[in-house]
């Protein structure tokens, strides 16, 4: 089982990140933390890394439900999205399956939450 989703498609990197966060946004999702790895790795490292981003995303009624189901899954919040460039140039974006990420806790509760974001997740994708 994989850890997560992904989808290549043919456009700019910026716009991309305008897309998934557009799409993020229709399903219900908001970007609470953008990290950019590219420009991390420069300054820290002054090392050249390619264009890498990743989007904290959450869903504050399902983040609500998965906290009330399990009082430590803030430290699995939020579902983080990754937009990267490839070299040869093709732009990839990917989610984690929330499913997959906390199979290991043994809630029901918190597993039908996590099937909820996982399709919600993929939708977002699909729709790029």
């Amino acid at each position: 089982m994989s850890y997560h989703f992904s989808k290549t498609v043919d456009l700019g990197f910026d716009e991309v990140i305008e897309k998934t966060t557009a799409a993020l946004k229709e399903e219900g999702f908001g970007v609470l933390t953008e990290i950019d790895i590219k420009a991390t790795l420069k300054k820290k490292l002054d090392v050249d890394f390619r264009n890498y981003r990743i989007l904290g995303a959450c869903n504050p009624p399902n983040a609500y439900k998965a906290l009330q189901a399990e009082g430590h899954i803030g430290l699995m919040l939020p579902c983080n999205v990754i937009v990267q460039e490839h070299e040869d140039g093709k732009v990839e974006v990917s989610a984690v399956d929330p499913v997959t990420s906390m199979q290991a806790i043994e809630n029901d509760a918190l597993g039908e939450v996590a099937a909820d974001v996982r399709d919600m997740l993929k939708k977002a994708i699909d729709r790029l």
